[in-house]
């Protein structure tokens, strides 16, 4: 039973993402935000 709910879990997931129901909201240190594609270059000076 807990099998079938896992693999119920993961369809709903992957139908909400090929539905575009899903975002990306990674903001680790390396991910750094773009404009238009290009990225921010951050300056220290």
């Amino acid at each position: 039973m807990t099998v079938l709910l896992l693999l119920l879990f993961l369809l709903l997931l992957a139908g909400a993402s090929a539905l575009g129901f899903t975002a990306d909201t990674r903001d680790s240190a390396d991910w750094k935000p773009t404009d238009d594609g290009r990225r921010w270059r951050s300056r220290t000076c």
